[in-house]
């Protein structure tokens, strides 16, 4: 399987001959480039098109990161898996209203299958969990359009975020969400969190014929890849958020795992390496499919949404989002 590779320190990306380095000072570490499948970039690194170019030969995406951890662009090698016909097909989808708004009900749909799922593991959430049920059972049935769908996912991922004061140490309290910037380590934690997969299911969809700027729940942007948000709102429950659980209740991550920078709040160093290390642990963990009888990564489980959703394109099988039955 290949592999994701972070890079936190500061230092240089370098090819000499056939081989990549990574050069940190007087320190020289070589890549197994061959077993690279991304190379995601935290601190300040330098490289020239020298590397990029044996980069590309490769097919590895590179993500960069800003001074606080969130992601800022992507390099893209030259697809080589393409297809015009999926992607016009993918572009009718969008194009036609009731097309776009099941696909768009079907993120959502798996997105909030999740989170329940999450909180009915925890007895302390039990009244949060009741109402995300009924709110979701009340609003399902009235979408007519994007907006409404946004707003009821919005209204119940507020209610979801509120929980998580029930069953999180105190230091990691949350009185509501807050993006941009984060304030506190919870929302820090969170935003990290759901940088890193939006990376890394922009990796999966480039791996395959979708084009990742035609969306149906986000509204498709020329400043972002908006089909990976769609994807994503999967993914954040069943990975991000278990993730933060683990190693929050564990005590693997406290508050000396943070820095300040006026109103902004964001993992340091050691927090990254942390929590990018069970991150990595948690993609490369593998679940018996029941349907392919055989054992799926959840990184493994990113890529197969986008095969079902050409599928669906194609008109081979409708699409039905996953849901986790482990």
């Amino acid at each position: 399987m290949q592999k994701s590779l972070y890079i936190t320190s500061n230092g240089r990306l370098r090819r000499h001959e056939n081989t990549l380095y990574f050069e940190m000072g007087d320190e020289k570490k070589a890549i197994d480039i061959e077993n690279v499948e991304q190379i995601h970039i935290f601190g300040e690194v330098d490289l020239n098109t020298k590397a990029l170019n044996y980069i590309s030969q490769y097919g590895i995406v590179l993500h960069f990161y800003n001074y606080y951890g969130f992601y800022t662009g992507s390099f893209l090698p030259r697809k080589k898996n393409v297809s015009g016909d999926v992607v016009v097909r993918q572009a009718l989808h969008y194009l036609d209203r009731e097309k776009r708004i099941f696909l768009a009900y079907c993120f959502v749909e798996s997105a909030v299958y999740h989170m329940m799922r999450n909180l009915r593991e925890r007895k302390e959430a039990e009244d949060f969990l009741v109402a995300i049920e009924n709110e979701w059972e009340r609003g399902r049935f009235n979408i007519s359009n994007i907006t409404e769908l946004m707003g009821l996912e919005g209204r119940i991922r507020n209610i979801y975020y509120q929980s998580f004061n029930q069953f999180l140490p105190e230091d990691f309290s949350m009185e509501k969400r807050e993006k941009r910037p984060p304030t506190n380590p919870i929302n820090a934690l969170i935003s990290f969190g759901n940088s890193l997969i939006y990376s890394h299911t922009l990796s999966q969809i480039y791996q395959t014929q979708l084009d990742p700027s035609i969306s149906f729940l986000h509204e498709p942007s020329e400043k972002r890849f908006s089909l990976s948000l769609d994807i994503s709102e999967i993914f954040k429950p069943l990975i991000v958020d278990t993730v933060i659980f683990k190693l929050l209740n564990n005590h693997q991550l406290k508050l000396e795992h943070f820095d300040e920078d006026l109103n902004y709040c964001y993992l340091n160093q050691e927090g990254k390496k942390i929590f990018l290390k069970e991150f990595q642990n948690k993609l490369e963990t593998t679940v018996r499919h029941r349907q392919l009888n055989r054992n799926v990564s959840y990184k493994g489980f990113i890529r197969l949404e986008c095969y079902k959703l050409i599928k669906h394109f194609i008109g081979d099988q409708v699409y039905s989002p996953l849901k986790a039955w482990w």
